[in-house]
């Protein structure tokens, strides 16, 4: 079986790593996406466990086409009832890159006329249409003339881990911000602290991971459980043996806000999963934080700008560098942005530097060694002692 798992630009080789975990082989590293081969039980486990997925899709066609008539016979000829059958609810998301084929819903509106136009023919009567929990999600993908249909075994995206109301914009995607913690090598030994936490992504994420629950462990429904081949007994024992290994160390997670909205929702949202035992949160404003440790990480997603004024928004960003320079000696401090000339103003040396994407915006994910004094002294202690260890 032939899988292809979607993700944030940026994230794919963090995918690939966790898909390696998983036991997947063939894994190719493509652009928004990894693709691998595994069975029936590997397409479970990604949608259980798979951190910085967005969707696991199933790929069952491809084919070229030049104009509307061949796409239907396309669709038509193949041999749907593998899939479906008169009883199965479907729907079909379509995403169109092509001079041809410019627009997605006519690509699915077309597509869908012809399935039920070959049952119809087929048997007399035709599967029925489902745009909220369909049994099958078909999913078609459009580059140039050539097209991808898949099979979404995901149904809903993978980013919705649960813990957020579906109705809530966070600043910040769950798929993002469990690839943040990856990059930066976050592990539960190392202390962490989000001073701009919000409604708690980060603090979810690393908690999640920290205690190895699965993204999806609360998830109710996933997509390939409308198919006709879904092996519940399967899915089931999956799921215990992953429940089996959740456990709840100690950890440093702690995280600040000064909205007390946010505060109150990230306190009930740990709450909920049973985490409040792993994650401190506090009101407090970003200077009030210091460090929880004498060694720690402090990843953070500040404020882009959109409440504050060009002159504020660089003003803050030279605030947070100054106060991490006087207060987080021999920490590493983590940040993500998309406003690289407010990121000009931080003051401080990048170390290392990612560019990821939140949604649309283009962002840059930096990190800064803290440490006292001067950059060459810094690493002239360094470089002493790692002699000293060879």
């Amino acid at each position: 079986m032939q899988l292809l798992i979607k993700t944030f630009h940026g994230l794919e080789s963090v995918l690939a790593d966790e898909l390696k975990e998983l036991g997947a082989s063939n894994i190719e590293v493509l652009k928004r996406a990894v693709s691998c081969s595994g069975d029936k039980e590997l397409m479970y486990k990604a949608n259980l466990h798979l951190r910085t997925a967005l969707r696991v899709l199933m790929p069952i066609a491809n084919f070229k086409a030049n104009n509307d008539d061949q796409l239907y016979k396309k669709i038509y000829d193949f041999d749907w009832s593998q899939f479906i059958n008169n009883k199965t609810t479907f729907a079909i998301d379509a995403v169109a890159f092509s001079d041809t084929f410019k627009h997605s819903k006519y690509v699915a509106l077309k597509a869908k006329d012809a399935i039920v136009d070959q049952f119809r023919d087929k048997t007399g009567a035709r599967p029925s249409i489902d745009t909220d929990q369909p049994n099958v999600q078909i999913n078609i993908h459009v580059s140039s003339e050539q097209f991808t249909v898949s099979l979404d075994s995901s149904g809903e995206s993978l980013h919705r881990r649960g813990y957020r109301d579906p109705n809530h914009k966070a600043p910040l995607n769950e798929v993002l911000a469990a690839g943040m913690l990856k990059i930066a090598g976050w592990h539960k030994d190392i202390p962490l602290l989000d001073p701009m936490c919000g409604t708690g992504t980060i603090l979810m994420e690393a908690a999640m991971l920290a205690c190895d629950m699965p993204p999806q462990y609360k998830r109710k429904h996933l997509g390939f459980m409308g198919w006709v081949d879904y092996d519940k007994d399967l899915w089931l024992a999956l799921h215990k043996e992953a429940e089996e290994k959740i456990h709840y160390p100690k950890v440093n997670i702690v995280g600040g806000d000064n909205y007390p909205d946010a505060v109150d929702i990230a306190k009930q949202t740990s709450l909920d999963f049973r985490l409040n035992r792993q994650i401190r949160i506090v009101r407090s404003d970003f200077k009030e934080n210091l460090p929880t440790a004498p060694r720690g990480m402090m990843i953070t997603n500040p404020p882009y700008g959109e409440r504050l004024e060009k002159g504020d928004i660089n003003g803050f960003y030279r605030s947070i560098g100054s106060h991490l320079k006087k207060n987080f000696n021999n920490w590493q401090g983590w940040l993500i942005t998309s406003n690289f000339e407010a990121l000009k103003h931080f003051g401080l040396r990048t170390s290392s530097k990612h560019t990821l994407y939140n949604g649309p915006l283009e962002c840059k994910f930096v990190s800064y060694d803290l440490f006292e004094g001067e950059m060459k002294a810094f690493k002239k202690k360094v470089n002493r002692s790692r002699r000293i260890r060879e």
